[in-house]
């Protein structure tokens, strides 16, 4: 194998594939990154057995080859050269893998690539597409609602219902509910759901940050499997088997009390009311005070830790219905208030002991349920 490219093109491959590396593994491999120099581009390709990564990069290549090295190694090495072009150079029947570039150089002990886990092809099942910008604000606005606990392995997924033109992404951790409804760019010929891991979907926004055409995304026939195809890169994924929870029950069909508010500004309120609430098990209350013909109406949110003290924030709100006090852990509020590119909610509340909802205004594409 030998072939040139440039250190900035390498770097950015290495930083997509480099999440999908296996950390622990019983299978020293999966901590290696498989290089294949295949006619003018370098094939880059990570995985953990779960999900696998693979990217391509423009190279000038002299001759074809593979081999799979130390994935932290190339990484922290290719990282801290300059911006200049890499000579990658394998000699034939050798396993060490040579990298020049400039005055530096280094020689890298590898695996063979035929000892690789070969990564999942998945060419049968249903291929729909969806718009890199509503993909990625699907992903923001659920992933960080699912459960990190395997304990109930569903709940760390994403539930992925494709259907029709719409795509539903709904993920849940037991204490809140995160719903976000997109349209995919091609209809699906039959529906379907999937739970597919929340680091999976995680990795493919972090992929999707540079990208503005439409990915393309295949689910296999056994369901097994999911594919996401990007502009230079691909990712596959084990999905989760089992039943997700029927979630529009828990979604509330009405409200008692509803109040209208400013994002930025009640986002303030609750990360200075987190503040005292961090010794006070992280709980805060809301009030919601409606106003006259005069008078606007008022959202109180306060924190109280019992030996350090206690603050109140108080906003303006457009409110309807009767007074309202409930409680919150304040990170679940400061979670969904941080993903909302609006600039108004609706937090819509019926009683104390009862699930709050909050609808960000001018979409109705999106509802988040928060448990008391």
């Amino acid at each position: 194998m030998k072939l040139s490219c440039h250190q900035e093109n390498l770097n950015r491959g290495l930083g997509i594939v480099g999440r999908a590396v296996a950390v622990r593994s019983t299978l020293p491999i999966t901590q290696n990154i498989l290089l294949s120099a295949e006619k003018s581009r370098l094939k880059l390709a990570a995985t953990n057995l779960e999900m696998a990564t693979t990217c391509w990069i423009g190279a000038e290549v002299k001759k074809e080859g593979d081999i799979t090295v130390p994935a932290r190694l190339l990484i922290d090495f290719v990282n801290s050269l300059p911006n200049d072009l890499i000579e990658i150079n394998l000699p034939a029947n050798s396993r060490i893998l040579e990298l020049n570039s400039g005055h530096f150089q280094a020689h890298i002990h590898g695996i063979d690539a035929a000892d690789f886990p070969p990564i999942p092809q998945i060419n049968d099942g249903i291929t729909t597409t969806i718009e890199a910008a509503s993909l990625r604000e699907g992903i923001t606005q659920v992933a960080f609602a699912a459960a990190t606990e395997e304990s109930r392995p569903v709940l760390t997924g994403i539930n992925t219902e494709f259907d029709g033109e719409q795509l539903n992404l709904v993920a849940a951790d037991g204490f809140r509910l995160a719903v976000h409804k997109t349209t995919l760019g091609s209809p699906v010929s039959e529906k379907i759901t999937v739970i597919v891991p929340a680091r999976t979907l995680n990795e493919v926004n972090r992929l999707l940050s540079e990208q503005e055409e439409p990915v393309e995304i295949t689910v296999n026939e056994k369901k097994s499997q999911i594919l996401f195809r990007l502009k230079n890169a691909e990712l596959v994924s084990q999905l989760i088997q089992g039943s997700f929870p029927n979630y529009s029950q828990v979604i509330p069909q009405s409200y008692t009390t509803r109040a209208v508010l400013d994002i930025n500004e009640f986002l303030r309120v609750t990360k200075m009311s987190s503040i005292f609430a961090r010794d006070a098990s992280g709980i805060v209350r809301i009030v919601i005070t409606p106003g006259s013909e005069l008078t606007p109406g008022k959202v109180t949110v306060s924190a109280q830790a019992e030996e350090v003290g206690d603050n109140v924030g108080e906003i303006d709100a457009l409110t309807d219905g009767e007074e309202a006090k409930i409680a919150f852990n304040v990170k679940y509020l400061s979670d969904v208030l941080s993903v909302l590119p609006q600039a108004q909610v609706a937090l819509e509340l019926t009683t104390p002991s009862s699930p709050g909802t909050l609808r960000p205004i001018g979409v109705d594409n999106y509802v988040h349920v928060v448990m008391p």
